[in-house]
This record gives C-alpha cells, structure tokens and sequence, in this order.
C-alpha cells in the first residue's frame, strides 16, 4: 500500500506516518510537509529513521502533490490549526492551506483513485451553541446540570447531530467546507472517504502554542519556565475539553486503513471522551505534582471571540461500529509529554521556553 500523509512532519502526521510504516504490511509511506511551523523540522530524522521517505512541499500546490506519486490512501493531517487564524489579520493562509489544500489533495485522489481519511475538527460545531449548553462550577470544572440533554448533546459530550447552524471560527469555517466538499466528490467520483473530527489531541512532539496544544505548553512552562494564565470566561480557568492521546489516534486510523470497506463514507467524533477530561485549573495542580513545581499562574477575564468553555467529544457513534477504544488516561497523558520534556530538553527548551 503506496500512503501519503500530508502534513506529515506535523505533530499529528508525523505519529501517524510512523504508525502506518510500523504497522501495515508492506507499507511505503511518504510524509509531505512545508516545515512551516516551528519544530516540525524535528521530525524528519524520526521520520527518516522510522522508514517513512520525506518530501518538502505544500498542499498549497498541486504540483508539489503530485510529486509524491499516486497514493492508494492519502490521509490529510496538514492545516493551519489555530482557531483564532484569520482574526485581526488576514484569512489567506488559514483558506489556502485548509480548503484549497483538501482540494487539491481531492483531485489528486480523483485521478490517481486512491482513498481518503481527513482529520477534521471538533471546532465545526458553532460557538454560540456550545456557549449555551447549561453548564455549572463543580470544583475545578463546568460541568453540565445534572440530568439534561438536547439535540445533539448529554452526559456523553457533543454528538454529530449536534445543530451546525451559526459561527465557528475561520477554521472551523474551513474544515466544515473541506468535509462538504468530500461528500460531494464522494457522490460524484466515488471516492472512498473517512471523516475523523477530533478534539484535543495531546502527547510528545506537539510544539504547544496558547492557541493550539495547551498541554505540552502547560507542562513546558512547568518544565522550562514562563508564564501561563486562565484565559477567559473570567479568567477562573473551569473550561472542560476532552483529552486524546496521539497514540490512541494512531490506533484508530491503522484500523481504519486496513478496513476501508467498514469506515468509507462515514463521519465520526475521535476524542477521549467524557472519561478522560480536565480543565486548565485541573491541569495545572497535575503538572505541579509530577513536575514538583508550583509556577503562579495569572488570570486573563477577556473571552476570545473563538473561545468556548466547554467541549467533550461523544464517540458514541464511532464505538458502535468499531472496537477501538481510547485507553490512555489524561495522567497517562501528562506523563508521556513531561517525560519527552525532560529527554529532549536540549532541543525543546529553546522552542517552548517562555
């Protein structure tokens, strides 16, 4: 099996890309990535070592695309991943590289006839719904009231039928349209597609932003030093977001790549789910005991205009139709990426020091 991993020297892709060599039979395995974020440039010597072939080059350009060769999977992890691209500034990149990126990896697919799986996001689900949800202080957390559901939602978190009508954010804006987009050339051309939205994906190798991997920005601060705060909804630090350790993913796109017959034309939430959750104020108190560290962490009461206080991915849809499960705990998790901090500290200090 020829597979193509874009964006594959990411955080997600390049876990991904090793996954597939490692565990399909016969797999040749190609990671494209355009280097652009700081740290990515790290895994390519995993990547080369793990027997997966780099290629430097943009899903921005089809011919770049191209030159990985025809593909029988192409599982598309690049994006530009903050929810906050595009306000107050430019919505280039975070549209080219999200939407006309998908594209021309679609078209690559549509001649070569190679099939699909796109990580998609959590975050198509709108904003202002997510901001209604019924939620109260427990402790450390929100949590929803007892007791109540709607559409789409309960004590299982946030299922696919949960309404999409409102805003999302430019990025989720682009993942709803690129999953459109799929089903329509699904029906046109055939394609075999998966859709995978995830939530929080977490473990070593993610080069943590206050946008976009909090955890390994959490424990970096612990680790290296800086400063951190609770950012909005009054700055208490209670948002809750479920937790998915990059290796359960791996686990679960293996799975679907060998069993596309099974998964092909469907949509499903991939997340920890309502068993493996924390908030920033429950993360930090983790952090300080495995790092032994108490840092003062400062309080920002402004909400974002893409913030949301609460998100829990319901898998109970995909679970139904699969044996996978998620199996690394959030403990699991912050140990995995201080242990990678700790090991790699004379390459990551420079990177995620504060």
């Amino acid at each position: 099996m020829r597979i193509l991993v874009t964006g594959g020297a990411g955080f997600i892709g390049s876990h991904l890309a090793l996954a597939l060599r490692a565990r399909v039979p016969g797999a040749i395995v190609t990671a494209l990535d355009n280097l652009k974020r700081r740290g990515s440039e790290f895994a390519v010597a995993r990547l080369r070592q793990g027997g997966v072939a780099f290629l430097h080059g943009d899903v921005r350009v089809a011919e770049d695309i191209a030159a990985a060769g025809p593909a029988d999977l192409l599982v598309e992890c690049s994006a530009e991943p903050s929810v906050n691209a595009g306000y107050g500034g430019a919505p280039g990149y975070v549209v080219q590289t999200n939407l006309i990126g998908l594209i021309n990896c679609l078209e690559h697919l549509r001649s070569g006839g190679g099939a699909l799986i796109f990580l998609s996001s959590s975050r198509v689900y709108p904003i202002a719904a997510l901001r209604a949800l019924p939620l109260a202080r427990v402790a450390d957390r929100l949590a929803l009231a007892p007791g109540t559901q709607g559409p789409g939602w309960s004590e299982h978190g946030i299922a696919e039928h949960f309404p999409l009508a409102g805003s999302r954010s430019l990025y989720g804006a682009t993942k709803l349209a690129a999953e459109m987009l799929i089903e329509e050339y699904a029906a046109l051309y055939g394609l075999r597609a998966v859709v995978d939205r995830c939530g929080v994906v977490a473990g070593p190798w993610q080069m943590g932003k206050v946008d976009q991997g909090f955890v390994a920005l959490w424990l970096a601060r612990h680790v290296y030093g800086g400063a951190l705060a609770y950012c909005g909804f009054g700055g208490e630090g209670l948002q809750v977001r479920d937790l998915l350790h990059v290796a359960d993913l791996a686990d679960l796109v293996v799975e679907q790549a060998a069993a596309m017959a099974t998964f092909a034309g469907t949509v499903q939430n991939v997340g920890g789910g309502a068993a493996c959750t924390t908030s920033p104020r429950e993360l930090s108190a983790l952090c300080a005991d495995i790092c032994g560290r108490r840092i003062e962490i400062a309080r920002d009461p402004t909400t974002r205009a893409a913030d949301i206080p609460y998100y829990v991915s319901d898998c109970r849809a995909l679970t139904a139709r699969s044996a996978w499960q998620p199996r690394r705990s959030v403990p699991d998790i912050v140990g995995d990426v201080h242990r990678w901090l700790i090991n790699e500290r004379k390459w990551l200090q420079p990177v995620l020091q504060g």
